[in-house]
């Protein structure tokens, strides 16, 4: 396990934006006479189903500012795909302490957490060793420390927060039902908050993911317990700005409060495309489909150009290795005109991977497929 001090203080303290570095390969890629194969991120890029446009523009008249804690139909419809798509059933999200709301997407969530749940200042916030970056600017911003590890800490003194993330970004790991039950009952044995971002949960390919509010892993009640979701990858509407929060009452009821006084409101509009998103399976159905069709294809053009992908069965990246350094395999991608996301992105311990997206048009990925098979 790893830690990292914090870097307390104004935005300007935040770390370097990430993908700024990746100028000089796009720069090389670019000069590929058929393009460049953007796989570096993973922005969705096929048609929002129909059913979510007809919901916002038939929502469009809206005059009256929407509520922090979302439309009784958005609650009914989460409360609804939860049960349904992940076997998840929660306390009532109609009573005085709701257990979901609706969020400005996933990653606002994300960064702000800490700071909403009254945590800023002091303490330790736990991430996984090879993480979404956001996961660490929230404990920033909140003025807190990061702890970087993929076990339950023996000394938790200090901690405040501890993050998973299955199905993992970059790397597609999923934890198991134990490791998730590991983790539910060290924070609360220790009291701390254990919340889980499961962005990808609708995208297993080798196994099925879990919820940690699952019955099997949350037991019969989610104390102390976090699911983040969002509607971005499974229903191709990153631009809707569409995410959920859900799980233990109390908790949800803090993020709550403080989004009221924040004004952090997902738009009416926004909130009628959840509802119809979160009733339709057939939409996430196709669109998994369209990703599992570039997932084999891409697959095969990586393992036989000589390269490794580890973990990977789930969600929407491959996590690959020459065993080098990521630069150096970023170099030879860019060469091929193809850009992926360094590993390192992600923490030390990604330094010898890279993440490439399956979120291109399928000639994009035919074209990859091409230039990698040399």
């Amino acid at each position: 396990m790893t830690a990292a001090a914090p870097r307390a203080g104004a935005a300007h303290r935040l770390p370097d934006f990430p993908w700024d570095s990746l100028a000089p390969a796009r720069s090389r890629a670019a000069e590929h006479p058929g393009g460049v194969v953007d796989l570096s991120i993973g922005t969705p890029v096929d048609p929002t189903p129909q059913v979510l446009v007809e919901a916002l523009a038939a929502a469009g008249n809206a005059p009256g500012y929407p509520t922090a804690l979302g439309t009784a139909d958005v609650r009914r419809a989460a409360a609804g795909w939860l049960q349904r798509r992940l076997g998840v059933t929660l306390a009532d999200p109609f009573g005085a302490d709701p257990s979901v709301i609706p969020t400005i997407g996933s990653k606002e969530l994300v960064a702000f957490l800490p700071t909403m749940l009254g945590l800023s200042g002091r303490g330790t916030v736990v991430v996984p060793e090879v993480a979404y970056p956001t996961y660490e600017v929230g404990a920033i911003v909140a003025g807190l420390q990061v702890l970087r590890t993929d076990t339950p800490p023996d000394d938790a003194a200090d901690v405040v927060l501890a993050w998973l993330n299955s199905p993992g970004n970059p790397h597609g790991r999923v934890l198991s039902d134990d490791e998730l039950a590991r983790w539910v009952r060290w924070g609360r044995e220790q009291g701390v908050p254990v919340v889980a971002d499961e962005c990808y949960v609708e995208l297993g390919w080798d196994v099925a993911p879990r919820s940690v509010l699952h019955p099997a892993v949350a037991g019969p009640d989610h104390t102390g317990l976090l699911a983040v979701h969002s509607l971005s990858k499974q229903s191709t509407a990153a631009g809707y700005r569409g995410g959920l929060l859900s799980g233990d009452p109390a908790l949800v009821r803090r993020v709550w409060e403080a989004r009221r006084h924040l004004g952090l409101l997902v738009p009416t509009p926004v909130q009628a495309a959840m509802v119809a998103a979160l009733s339709d399976d057939e939409h996430v159905e196709a669109q998994r489909a369209r990703y599992g069709r570039r997932r084999a294809k891409l697959t095969a053009a990586v393992r036989a150009a000589g390269a490794r992908i580890d973990h990977s069965e789930a969600g929407l990246y491959l996590w690959v290795t020459r065993d080098e350094d990521c630069w150096t395999t970023i170099d030879w991608l860019a060469g091929l005109g193809v850009i992926a996301a360094p590993g390192s992105f992600y923490g030390p311990a990604g330094s010898r991977h890279v993440r490439m997206a399956l979120t291109a048009s399928d000639e994009r990925i035919e074209a990859a497929v091409a230039r990698l098979a040399g």
